[in-house]
């Protein structure tokens, strides 16, 4: 079963070196243990376009789709045997890289 784990800040700072060295000690240990699938970071909402193209013409908006506070800064997909183990790894994802994790499942 693969689950999208979303990385969710509220701060516009990237990880920190010490955050970072332990992302990349967390990854190491999902491939070695089967877990990986893919791993991103994402550009701030600053840099998101929203594009509508349901109507008669296309519409397209600087900025995120959403204003809020926190936002989307990574993500992580994972194959874990349930969602149980799904979020014993979001723990230890969340202590990796400080900051708070969703955990949803792919379809």
């Amino acid at each position: 079963m693969q689950f999208l784990v979303s990385v969710i800040t509220d701060g516009t700072d990237q990880a920190t070196d010490e955050e970072m060295a332990a992302i990349t000690t967390f990854n190491k240990q999902l491939k070695a243990d089967g877990q990986w699938v893919f791993a991103a970071g994402l550009g701030g909402p600053d840099t998101a376009t929203v594009i509508d193209n349901r109507g008669a013409e296309s519409v397209v908006t600087d900025g995120p789709f959403l204003e809020s506070k926190e936002y989307l800064i990574g993500l992580w997909i994972w194959e874990a045997p349930d969602l149980d183990v799904a979020l014993e790894l979001a723990a230890a994802g969340s202590r990796a890289c400080n900051r708070k994790l969703e955990v949803r499942p792919i379809l």
